[in-house]
């Protein structure tokens, strides 16, 4: 099969910037793709390479990097960019696992990780063996503030500092100081001061600093996601106290990195969540308030709290005229500015994410997003779809540029999130309330699993000083469930429920907006190999370690049933694919990290997956012509391209997958459908590679990069661009012509995130058979009938799905032993 070859570096300079975010003209010298320069790229020698801060000062961009467990320094560097985009190393770097950053008015100095950087440009560091600890916060201080701030550190150091002499006192002993991790997958060192572990935010205010931790110690926060871990507390400069024992990341407040302007009056937010939702905390005139509010994404989920990376709330509005932009749970979100005990309006939900990011913020009219790519330690997210495949052969991540618009623009704003999971409540009990304004429909899944019939009452109210009224009301049996779709903005605000009597009850909201994509757009994926081609070329990916700082392929040849070995080739950070003479690294990439065969089963009507716990689950189908390589390891099926969560390219559509200690299977996401052979994927310096490709097809594509030989080409950009793919679709259901037994329900099968849902039920009896039909809308919650249909012999049963309705899994029972078929299909 011949290759176009295109003049490479000419075309890459005219196509590339074609595509640019708009920025300022010195950056029309540097190659870029959706917004990732890939000569920005950061690298280290740890298992982790993080952004830990992004902080633009002094006329420069501030970044700092980190590893994962380095209390006492590491290979990490401080980098400061100017607006050509040249980065220099500041050879001040000590490294560590630093994301602490805040700008002090009064001496006019950027403090960010251990560094101090004043208005010229002139950075001093503080010494790891005189503050030592992972840096996570740096606060106000709340005596004297113009000439001292606190450190806090994840292992709860507490340290006050001194702005101009940078003399350093401990308040309180980091905890790595006499109790070290040995391996960064061992579990968090308990803290001897507060609950949780693995700190995450401080900040200061109100009289008090506030701090947060996401995580827990012991083995069991290893493996779940749905024990008590994490806390917020706060210390008045004498006795510390425990606010909330739930995991929390962000504390910030309307002053942001500068800190708030009124201390005493200003408020102070905190994000966090539990197995249930996410959690807004407030803290104003004194008090606490709590707020619930969904997630997008669960790969965040884990009671070690190592999943999250840094979430943060900043202002990324133009001078002037402040627009707070929060990332949480893998969903950009509008946060009001203005946020307080007499204004609780205004959060609401932009766009879905899959980027992992540590910090943001804007600079020189772009959104930049400091993120954390590809990681050399997977961690504890091992599964084996991915073959046993390790990560790359060096940790790296990199800036990610983008218009201030992009996140209004992802992928759609799908939430889900319970106000009660499984909980005794009392009469009269009230729960939080839930955010229920943003989303075109809201499903509210009801479950009384009491032993006595109960009404369930949700009221609803547009803020704070309103009163709470009712929305809807319904009696429920024991053991049965209700549920009820909500569209526009019916019930204001915000959402709670409360009972008439003692019972045991979930309350569930599962989120949706109308999803006006298209299903398979080729768009920036012009020149991607379709299913149906047999003869083509392609090649396995690996990035290489020892600071070679390239991306190797194995390239192979496929000629229907045969395979040949086309030669090795390597990516160089301007996007140069050249052809090099190395067979050992050739072999190695072959062997280490082939596709995988048989990682799931396909059957007549699903993909059934058996996750490494044993669990059963099914996903829809897609095109016929995608069983055979699937099965045969000529498509990858699953590979780590943001840490510590996958990407899975199942049958014709690419998923979310979290970590098996953040649920896995149980809370897979799909992101889009396609019609794509692709034989591989990975992550090399913030960019998402995929090989599968044929330059003859790609016209003008800048995405397509072609060897120098004119025998292998490449597709890159980065993950969120799936989303344009177009949305998931797919054909199938758990039974097909299945012999069932009456009582017996079938495995789940997906049924979240889809939009036009179609169910056909039949059965071979010469009776009638009812046919059960319940919905699972949480993912680790209990099953809610959503219907009994009765179905004569000889018909076949359509139903139509209500628009907007949404859950996670779906499964049918019979009562009567039968040959059954129950076939969904989703358009």
């Amino acid at each position: 099969m011949t290759k176009v070859v295109f003049p490479l570096i000419p075309f890459l300079a005219i196509c590339f910037l074609s595509c640019a975010p708009e920025g300022p003209k010195e950056k029309d010298t540097h190659i870029q793709l959706s917004g990732v320069y890939p000569h920005l790229a950061y690298y280290n020698e740890e298992g982790e390479c993080g952004t830990g801060a992004v902080v633009p000062w002094a006329d420069r961009l501030w970044v700092i990097t980190y590893g994962p467990h380095l209390p006492f320094g590491s290979s990490d560097k401080l980098y400061e960019i100017d607006k050509s985009l040249t980065s220099k190393v500041r050879p001040e770097s000590i490294g560590g696992t630093p994301a602490n950053r805040m700008i002090h008015r009064e001496s006019e100095q950027l403090f960010i990780g251990p560094y101090a950087i004043d208005r010229e440009r002139g950075v001093r560091a503080i010494p790891y063996e005189v503050m030592p600890g992972r840096h996570t916060g740096t606060v106000r201080h709340l005596q004297d503030p113009a000439n001292k701030v606190y450190y806090a550190t994840m292992e709860e150091g507490f340290y006050e500092v001194d702005v101009n002499t940078l003399e350093v006192k401990m308040l309180y002993e980091d905890g790595n100081v006499t109790s070290q991790k040995q391996d960064d997958t061992e579990m968090n060192s308990p803290g001897a001061l507060l609950k949780g572990a693995h700190g995450k935010g401080a900040y200061s205010g109100q009289g008090v600093m506030v701090y947060s931790n996401n995580g827990e110690s012991g083995q069991e926060a290893l493996e779940r996601f749905d024990i008590e871990a994490g806390s917020l507390s706060e210390w008045d400069g004498n006795i510390w106290k425990l606010v909330r024992r739930n995991q929390f990341v962000e504390v910030t407040g309307p002053g942001g990195i500068y800190g708030n302007e009124d201390p005493e009056e200003d408020p102070i937010w905190a994000t966090g969540w539990d197995h249930k939702s996410l959690i807004m905390a407030l803290r104003d005139n004194g008090e606490w308030s709590y707020f619930r509010f969904p997630k997008a994404s669960h790969s965040y989920d884990g009671a070690h709290g190592w999943n999250t990376e840094w979430p943060r709330i900043r202002d990324v509005g133009k001078e002037g005229n402040p627009a707070y932009l929060m990332t949480m749970h893998g969903m950009f979100w509008d946060f009001p500015a203005d946020f307080s005990r007499s204004n609780t309006k205004g959060i609401r939900p932009k766009s879905a994410y899959l980027k992992v990011i540590g910090d943001f913020a804007r600079w020189e009219n772009q959104l930049v997003f400091g993120c954390d790519d590809s990681a050399h330690r997977e961690f504890l997210n091992k599964r084996s779809a991915k073959g046993g495949i390790e990560g790359p052969g060096q940790s790296n991540s990199n800036l990610w540029f983008v218009d201030p618009e992009l996140p209004n623009q992802l992928g759609p704003a799908t939430a889900n999130g319970a106000l009660w999971l499984e909980e005794e409540v009392k009469a009269d009990q009230v729960s939080e309330g839930m955010l229920f304004q943003g989303w075109d429909h809201k499903t509210v899944w009801i479950h009384n699993l009491g032993k006595e019939t109960t009404t369930f009452t949700l009221e609803s109210r547009d803020g704070e000083e309103d009163a709470w009224t009712t929305l809807s009301s319904f009696e429920i049996a024991p053991g049965s469930s209700q549920h009820e779709v909500y569209a526009g903005d019916e019930g204001k605000e915000w959402l709670r429920v409360k009972v008439d009597r003692d019972t045991r009850a979930t309350v569930h909201v599962s989120y949706s907006d109308t999803d006006n994509r298209d299903t398979f757009v080729q768009g920036i994926f012009e020149g991607m190999l379709s299913i149906d081609e047999e003869e083509y070329n392609a090649g396995l990916l690996y990035g290489l370690g020892d600071n070679r700082r390239q991306l190797g392929l194995s390239g192979l040849t496929f000629n229907g049933g045969e395979v040949e070995d086309l030669g090795y080739y390597e990516l160089d950070e301007q996007l140069n694919l050249s052809r090099v003479d190395d067979p050992e690294m050739f072999s190695f990439i072959k062997e280490n990290f082939a596709v995988p065969n048989q990682v799931f089963e396909v059957e007549e009507g699903s993909v059934l997956i058996v996750d490494d716990s044993g669990r059963r689950w099914r996903l829809p189908l897609g095109e016929e012509a995608f069983t055979e390589p699937s099965l045969d390891g000529r498509l990858r099926i699953c590979r780590e391209v943001a840490t510590e969560r996958d990407l899975f390219n199942c049958h014709g559509t690419f998923y979310e997958l979290p970590a098996e200690n953040a649920d896995g299977y149980a809370k897979i996401r799909p992101i889009s459908s396609h019609q794509l052979r692709v034989h591989d994927y990975a992550s090399y310096r913030g960019l998402l590679v995929m090989t599968g490709v044929d330059s003859n097809a790609a016209g003008n594509n800048p995405h397509v990069i072609v060897s120098n030989d004119g025998k292998l080409s490449i597709w890159a950009g980065v993950i969120d661009d799936l989303w344009k793919l177009g949305k998931p679709v797919g054909k199938g259901g758990p039974w097909v012509n299945k012999s069932v037994k009456a009582g017996n329900p079938s495995d789940p099968y997906l049924f979240g995130f889809y939009d036009k849902k179609k169910l056909e039920l039949s059965h071979d009896s010469r009776q009638e058979v009812q046919f059960l039909i319940e919905i699972e809308p949480i993912g680790h919650g209990p099953w809610m009938e959503y219907r009994r249909v009765t179905v004569k012999p000889g018909e076949t049963f359509t139903h139509e799905f209500p628009e907007g309705i949404q859950g996670r899994w779906i499964r049918f029972t019979t009562n009567k032993a039968c040959r059954a078929s129950t076939w969904l299909t989703y358009k």
